[in-house]
């Protein structure tokens, strides 16, 4: 966990403009409303990540059809190159960070040129060798998606990104799984402690799941990157609307998460500031179980423990058994020694 609890949230626009620039424009305005860290899009030259024969997944047909190449959805979605840097200058200035995921080498020089805080592997490009030593050559923060792989696949992917020039001190590894929407029971969200153990700056969480629910349960096993996908509108034609948030739910998963991560605390196992007042109501005392006359023995048959907590502790009853009374106690009177 970051050391101030912070998680960080990333509301993945994607592609849910449509290839629309003002629909992407206003997706920066939504996320930062909604108080997400970050906004991130998915940048790519179609004809450089999708072949003519790549058929479309299942989703993709339910979603968009059947009777459209994967390539041609593809082309209709994306926006050109030449738009990013202006959504990167209009994050800036509305006051929310920028991403985008670049899925092929062209889209990663365009994006180096802008500058981002993260790069972020998606989970396709996990087992692509030249891709990842690109990334890894460019030093910079990493976030990698790993749906649809085993550990050891990711850890051949860190490694690469090693021996390129990133060290796995500055990757980020999110546990995911690929299908829109996810069902629950697909989730498995205790992978991400396997994914813990290879070693990186830390686990977090891409959620593809309908509804908050599973990102909140992430952030509650100790994610410290959600990532979400998110749509002005549910309705609109695409493949990767209708598993995604609308504003107003955004807004309600961070909201969310906030509040997980104020309640995970440090960790530290200690008596919180706010339930310190209620010790002396909740807890017990020693008093007397009846009158008590002055150097009478102390035993089971005239002391005994109740409320409050402000006198001799319960734990030191073998110490106080046997012992005499220094003074006259009343009935339920506190017992001193």
């Amino acid at each position: 966990m970051n050391k101030d609890n912070h998680i960080i949230i990333i509301a993945e626009a994607g592609v849910n403009h449509n290839g629309d620039l003002a629909l992407a424009q206003r997706m920066v305005a939504e996320a930062r409303k909604a108080g997400a860290d970050y906004v991130k899009f998915q940048t790519a030259v179609p004809e450089l990540v999708i072949s003519q024969f790549a058929p479309k997944a299942e989703y993709q047909k339910e979603t968009t059809g059947a009777g459209q190449s994967q390539l041609d959805m593809c082309r209709a979605i994306h926006l050109p190159l030449s738009d990013y840097e202006g959504l990167a200058e209009l994050c800036r200035s509305e006051g929310i960070g920028f991403m985008s995921t670049p899925f092929d080498l062209v889209s990663i020089d365009c994006l180096a040129d802008i500058g981002m805080d993260y790069w972020k592997i998606p989970s396709g490009e996990i087992t692509n060798l030249p891709y990842l030593r690109k990334i890894g050559a460019l030093g910079g923060k990493v976030i990698m998606s790993t749906g649809m792989s085993t550990l050891n696949e990711v850890e051949a992917a860190v490694q690469v990104l090693e021996k390129a020039g990133t060290p796995r001190s500055a990757v980020w590894l999110l546990h995911c799984t690929t299908q829109y929407p996810a069902p629950y029971e697909s989730v498995n969200l205790r992978a991400m402690d396997a994914l813990a153990t290879l070693g990186c700056a830390g686990v977090g969480y891409s959620d593809h799941t309908c509804g908050t629910d599973v990102a909140v349960a992430a952030a509650g096993r100790g994610a410290v990157i959600i990532e979400k996908h998110f749509t002005l509108d549910r309705n609109l034609p695409g493949p990767d609307h209708k598993a995604s948030l609308e504003p107003a739910e955004l807004a309600k998963l961070v909201s969310r998460i906030r509040i997980a991560e104020t309640s995970l605390g440090s960790g530290e196992k200690k008596v919180a500031l706010a339930e310190s007042p209620n010790m002396e109501v909740a807890r017990k005392s020693i008093v007397a179980a009846r009158d008590i006359k002055k150097g009478e023995i102390l035993d089971y048959k005239n002391i005994t423990v109740k409320r409050p907590g402000n006198g001799i502790s319960p734990m030191r009853w073998d110490e106080i058994i046997g012992t005499r009374a220094i003074r006259d106690f009343c009935h339920d009177e506190l017992i001193e020694v």
